[in-house]
């Protein structure tokens, strides 16, 4: 994984991507997860596979536009989520920080 993320790193860069505005990488980031819902609505697999690779990427490049990388925030993410206890709602995991009594 490391050596895509570093793959993708220099593609952005060699394309100048990896100094543009972040705020219009979230853009592509969004249209990326619509096209991984889509893929969802659809049953269409193979589409969700190549939607779930473009977020990837799209994230990437944003981190990359922010002095971080994939990685690390990744670790930031794991290591708030890692003793997080909560259930599921209607097949959705909710923290028990954000669950109502009653």
């Amino acid at each position: 994984m490391d050596e895509l993320i570093v793959l993708v790193e220099k593609w952005a860069t060699e394309r100048r991507i990896n100094t543009a505005d972040s705020s219009k990488q979230m853009l592509k980031v969004v249209e990326e997860v619509g096209e991984v819902a889509a893929a969802l609505a659809r049953g269409d697999r193979a589409s969700l596979c190549d939607g779930i690779g473009d977020v990837t990427v799209t994230l990437i490049i944003l981190a990359m536009q922010n002095d971080m990388n994939l990685y690390e925030s990744l670790i930031q993410a794991f290591s708030e989520i890692n003793g997080r206890s909560g259930k599921m709602v209607n097949g959705v995991f909710v923290k028990s920080s954000d669950l109502k009594n009653g």
